[in-house]
């Protein structure tokens, strides 16, 4: 329970950020404020957890308690941009926000008000709750969230369909950890303890990355592939497995469909081709593959970088292929570690009131979000209405320059429902204060584990700070529709959507149910098969579109430092821009040196920084920083163009191809 008084004590809750750990926290409160954070490690902690956090969520008080920190509703006085607002109470800004929704869709219809959800650091009532179901039931668009993991999902989706993820603690059982994609190190830090005992246990461990992650320099083989050349190794992997008789010819016949066309698309890429278009030494690959047809039990880590390029599709079902042409599943220790976020025991539609129809509703990618508001979105209608919550789109989102230019616009009513003043925020009309997870009830969905966490408040709220349902329930109001269907009740809401009748965290989801795919676990498309090909879908068989021009490109990874944005207002990792030694000699870069790293559409200055961890041919800045981080206002977003992977629409971070020179120094 929470304590507010004068004593100290120590309550436990649980991370619902956007992480695949969703850690239980023992949280340190003296008189009503939060004074330590740190691991639950009592016996009703979740296990994945292993006794300790990191170091951004040990910090998370600094931005609970920020002089940022939005403390009442907020509407703008003074131009866009211009941080002039005056406080306002709940229910005048709510009914502010209605006037213009209505007014908006009456004028207009509901495709001009535009609903920007992406509350993937909030608990799963807030992220999936109330607020969601207020647009449903409003008729406006869906915005689908093509930023991120949606590539990894329609591609897994069209090759296993429902079927669940291995189980991470499996690893101890595995004799081959592959590695592709993923950087657990910064973004699933409990992740890498589990690899590390099964190394101890005997493994080898493989690391298929275009930079020298942490992970990687432990790692008995790191393939630094050119970025968006996934598809090519994994095809030239498969061809090697097949012309050498190392496919599993038993599994492939009794448990997927496509092989015969999926091994014919990968005749083309021979290992020393392969070697050429991937930047990788021939006899590593060749390595690889062998480890591959010899070394099991053998699991695979399927990340989420490899989609982050035009290839993404074709990349990660070329790299589940061969996983199912090594024939790796039926015995523990085997398979593919994806999302295990399918389990849990919550079912959303059953918020919805009783008798309750929703409109049909339109669909937009939330990488057009910025041309629609723009005008510029074929068959779309002015966005008049943009509504955010739980997102920092001005820092995450794909050209960063056209996002500002949109929300600069006179005749956009922007709303925004936030903890502190974000880039996004200081461009909005209305802000709403709210809550952080340390102020209210909800559930925690892992998708790292197969764990759910109940989040529990352990301080009062922080200024007049709301959770996103109680926003809906408002909002709701203000429209006139019935205060019943929006009951923002952590508990209520717990009672209708949990379908397992408990009401606590649950540590083993799987209970009896065993862990091992294609025995335990099965596909469920057609025939209870894995598909390596589908003739049914946008992308029948994976293929490979190679760059355009060779650049340098350009990745934006996450940092052990930020989550999205988030934390970079309070602790933000280093604003550099690394680059290989060889590429930085090519250009008269120093170690140091203040350079411009731009393309056609933006420029942006910083410091460089000679790394041995990025391969020739790419540079990288971090992920998540914000306007504020650079002298110019913008950040390597503006650098970013629109583009989507091959499927699944994923934004194509991974895709900006960039120039880096020295700064000139002027002598006036």
């Amino acid at each position: 329970m929470r304590h507010t008084g004068d004593m100290r004590t120590t309550l436990t809750t649980a991370c619902p950020l956007d992480c695949p750990d969703t850690c239980t926290l023992a949280v340190t409160v003296e008189d009503g404020r939060i004074v330590e954070i740190d691991a639950a490690t009592g016996s009703d902690a979740n296990p994945f957890t292993q006794g300790y956090i990191c170091k951004k969520v040990k910090h998370h008080a600094e931005r609970v308690y920020s002089p940022e920190r939005i403390l009442t509703p907020l509407i703008r006085t003074g131009t866009k941009g211009s941080g002039e607002y005056r406080t306002a109470g709940w229910d005048e800004a709510a009914a502010l926000v209605a006037s213009h929704i209505l007014t908006a869709t009456q004028r207009s219809g509901v495709d001009s008000v535009l609903p920007y959800l992406y509350s993937s650091s909030a608990g799963m009532f807030a992220s999936s709750g109330r607020t969601p179901q207020l647009f449903a039931q409003l008729g406006c668009p869906t915005i689908a969230h093509t930023i991120c993991a949606s590539t990894v999902s329609a591609a897994w989706d069209q090759v296993f369909g429902d079927m669940l993820s291995a189980d991470p603690f499996d690893l101890a059982h595995s004799k081959l950890v592959v590695v592709w994609g993923a950087n657990p190190n910064a973004s699933n830090t409990h992740l890498t303890p589990l690899i590390t005992q099964a190394a101890k246990n005997g493994a080898t461990v493989v690391v298929i990355d275009p930079r020298r992650t942490g992970v990687a320099q432990r790692a008995d083989l790191h393939l630094a592939l050119r970025p968006g050349t996934d598809v090519v190794l994994a095809y030239a992997v498969a061809r090697w497995l097949h012309t050498h008789g190392y496919h599993d010819v038993a599994f492939l016949s009794e448990h997927t469909s496509g092989t015969d066309e999926f091994l014919a698309a990968a005749q083309e890429w021979t290992t020393d081709r392969a070697a050429t278009e991937c930047g990788l030494a021939e006899a590593d690959i060749i390595a690889f593959a062998e480890l591959v047809a010899h070394r099991s039990p053998a699991m695979l880590r399927l990340g989420w970088g490899l989609e982050r390029n035009r290839n993404g599709g074709s990349s990660c079902v070329a790299v589940l292929g061969l996983w199912l042409v090594a024939g790796h599943f039926e015995q523990q220790g085997s398979g593919v570690i994806g999302s295990t976020s399918g389990m849990a025991p919550l079912d959303m539609s059953r918020l919805l009131p009783p008798g309750v129809v929703l409109p049909a509703r339109r669909e937009m990618s939330m990488n057009d979000v910025s041309r629609a508001l723009a005008g510029q979105l074929a068959d779309w209608p002015r966005t008049e209405v943009l509504f955010i919550q739980g997102a920092n789109p001005v820092a995450t989102a794909l050209d960063q320059v056209a996002m500002i230019a949109a929300l600069r616009r006179d005749d956009l009513f922007t709303v925004v429902h936030e903890q502190v003043m974000t880039d996004t925020a200081a461009l909005a009309d209305v802000i709403f204060p709210a809550t952080t997870h340390y102020e209210a009830d909800d559930v925690a969905g892992s998708y790292g584990s197969y764990s759910m966490q109940i989040v529990r408040a352990v301080i009062d709220r922080v200024g007049e700070s709301r959770t996103n349902d109680e926003l809906a329930a408002a909002l709701a109001k203000a429209l006139g529709l019935p205060d019943d269907d929006f009951d923002p009740s952590p508990a209520r809401m717990a009672q209708l959507a949990r379908t397992d009748g408990e009401t606590g965290s649950l540590h083993a989801m799987r209970g009896g149910l065993g862990s091992v795919q294609f025995v335990d676990l099965l596909p469920t498309r057609a025939g209870g098969r894995a598909h390596l090909t589908d003739p049914g879908s946008p992308l029948p068989v994976p293929r490979y579109t190679p760059e355009p021009n060779r650049k340098l490109t350009m990745l934006t990874p996450a940092t052990s430092r930020t989550i999205n944005s988030m934390f970079a207002d309070t602790a933000p990792p280093r604003v550099v821009v690394s680059l290989h030694a060889d590429d930085a000699a090519a250009r008269g870069i120093t170690d140091g040196s203040s350079v411009r790293v731009f393309n056609d559409l933006a420029e942006i200055t910083l410091t460089a920084a000679l790394d041995g961890s990025v391969r020739p041919g790419v540079v990288s800045i971090p992920k998540g920083l914000w306007r504020r981080h650079f002298d110019g206002g913008l950040t390597a977003n503006a650098l970013i163009a629109y583009g989507e992977a091959d499927l699944g629409r994923n934004a194509c971070f991974n895709d900006a191809q960039v120039e880096v020179a020295v700064t000139q120094v002027s002598l006036s």
